[in-house]
Parts: structure tokens; sequence; C-alpha cells
């Protein structure tokens, strides 16, 4: 046993790897479940009483010495004083990892969100696919009402009535549920995907996104509708963006309104975008009917609230001067490339 001692220290003390792979071949060679270390002491067994503390002695500092090889290499190699591949130059540079990026849309729809989260306002949600009820009649859309030729519906079941199942034409379908199942006070906003019936350009598409808002509460005022909306958009577009509202008709808002803020690619002198107003319409208004909240179960005389919905591909369209709408569902890796810098 001494003589093998002997030939494999002498083995150890000469061993030096080229690469990682003969070290771990070292490591099960000698230290292994079923390597040397493990056979001598096997043998160690057999050894008479009167030599076994001699010969334990030898073979406890032999694997002593097998360990500290393997870990002073060990270290060696991965503080990259050797390298396990032989002919790898470690002072190349690194290759760049690839950035991903953000969609523009869900970008700007993170900002609206912080926004209104900083006003007091939480986020709702609710199904794509909607009833007749909660998309129009709730809303003040009763049957053949010609307010329902504003929205050119994908019906998925049409039996001209209230049984109808389509897919949603706006989030405010999510209004009237939070009404229905709750009590005010009410301060939600509800981004989603809405989808009408329209021919695909540059200016329109058959789904887009919008985000729309809600307040209800006692003593609710147009007046805390324009400060809410001001607010919004310095926040969105900054301090110097002005902000101008014109009557318009909603058939679940009574007054309404539409709101326009100044071109912020033209700075109001005049672009396509704007065409040549420096104005360019953001979002649509208004006191919430009193007919809706009647819908919901809610007294009209003791509540009162305001609505608003903007679409974002509207916003991202000013914030990121995109002219074309079918980039945002293209999928063209080179258009998402020029958002990178935008997670940063």
């Amino acid at each position: 046993m001494q003589a093998q001692i002997d030939q494999y220290t002498a083995e150890i003390n000469a061993f030096s790897p080229a690469n990682a792979d003969e070290l771990e071949t070292f490591r099960i060679k000698f230290l292994g479940t079923k390597g040397i270390i493990k056979d001598l002491f096997e043998q160690f067994k057999t050894v008479g009483p009167e030599e076994k503390r001699t010969f334990g002695k030898v073979l406890n500092q032999f694997k002593q010495l097998a360990e500290a090889k393997y870990n002073e290499l060990k270290e060696s190699f991965d503080s990259g004083l050797k390298t396990p591949d032989l002919g790898l130059d470690l002072t190349l540079p690194g290759d760049d990892f690839v950035v991903g990026s953000r969609h523009p849309l869900s970008l700007v729809r993170n900002e609206i969100i912080d926004i209104f989260k900083r006003l007091g306002f939480v986020v709702a949600e609710g199904p794509e696919i909607e009833d007749d009820w909660h998309n129009f009649s709730a809303l003040n859309f009763p049957e053949e009402h010609p307010a329902r030729d504003m929205q050119d519906t994908f019906f998925i079941k049409k039996n001209h009535g209230q049984d109808d199942i389509a897919l949603r034409t706006h989030t405010s379908s999510v209004q009237v549920r939070m009404m229905e199942h709750g009590k005010p006070p009410f301060r939600a906003i509800m981004p989603g995907r809405v989808y009408r019936n329209e021919a695909i350009s540059a200016r329109a598409h058959c789904f887009f996104h919008q985000v729309e808002g809600l307040y209800v509460d006692e003593n609710v005022s147009f007046s805390d509708l324009k400060q809410t909306l001001y607010q919004f958009v310095k926040e969105l577009y900054g301090e110097g963006t002005k902000v101008r509202f014109r009557p318009s008709y909603f058939p679940f808002t009574e007054p309404s309104a539409e709101m326009d803020v100044s071109c912020t690619i033209c700075g109001g002198t005049g672009c396509n975008m704007c065409k040549y107003t420096g104005w360019v319409e953001i979002l649509g208004c208004g006191m919430v009917d009193p007919n809706v909240l009647e819908n919901c179960g809610i007294d009209s005389k003791k509540y009162t609230g305001f609505a608003f919905g903007m679409g974002m591909e509207r916003i991202a369209n000013l914030k990121y001067v995109i002219r074309d709408l079918r980039l945002f569902s293209e999928n063209d890796v080179r258009f998402l490339k020029q958002f990178q810098t935008e997670m940063l």
C-alpha cells in the first residue's frame, strides 16, 4: 500500500491540466465515489492492528494532498488564471447582449395608468366579448337609436335585441359592470382593446386600444372633470401644452365635450397631423347621463359623475410622431427597436 501511495503522490504532484475537462477527470480518478482514495480506504480495512496507526496517518495525508491539489487548480480555472479551452483570448471584448424593447402602446398605457393612479384612480378591467346591455343599452343606446350607428360593431350573435353578443366597441362596458356591482364612490380607469368594423388604413384600424375613466360621487361637477384632465395633459405632454374643450354629443354623457390639445409635433403652427389647425383631439368626455346611473341602480338625484375616454394610439401618435396606425400591429422589429431607449 505504501508503494501505491508513493506512486500516486508523485502523479498528483506532477499533474498539470490543460483544461477543465482534464481537471474533472483527475477529480473522478482520485476523489470520485469509485476513485483511488475510496479504494485505498477499503484496502486499509485489511491492515493489521499494529500498522493501522501508521498507514492511517499516511492515507489521510494522501487524501488531503489530492483534495488540496484539486481545489487549487479549480480556483485557478474559476479565476481565469487558466483558460478552460486552449486558444481562448480572454482579452477579447465580449458579445453584446441583445436588448429587448417595449411596444409603444405598452409604454403609453403604463404612463397613463401611472398618471391617473397619482390622481387617485384605480384600474378596472372587463371582458372583450360583451352583451348588448353592457355595451349599448345600459349606456343610453335604445334599440334602433341613431347613436348606435356611431359604432360599427363586430357581432358574434345578432338577434336585434338585448341578447346580442358582440366584440366590445368601447371600454365603457367596464364602467357599467363596475357600477352594477358596487356602490359609489367610484374613481377608476379602464384600459383595454376594443373592436370596430372599419377599413384598415393609416388613420383607422379594426381594433385599437382605449383608456376610459369614471368618477362618481356626491357633488361631482364639470369643473372637477376639467381640472382632472388639465392635470393629466400637463403630466403627459408638459406644462406648456394648451387645452380646449368643444361641445359634442355622446349618448352616455350630458353635457358632452371633446378635448383638444395643441399639436405637440408642430407646436401649434400647423402640420399634417393636426390638419394645419394647430389642435389635435385626444379624448371625449362629459358628465355621466342620469339615465346611465339609474340603469346601473345608482340614485341620480344623490350622485353625479364624469367620464372620459381616449385612444392610446392617438396618444402614442403625438408622443412618438407615428403617422401610420398599422405600424402598431405589424410586429416590425425595425419599428419596435426604436423604443429600446424608452426602457432605460
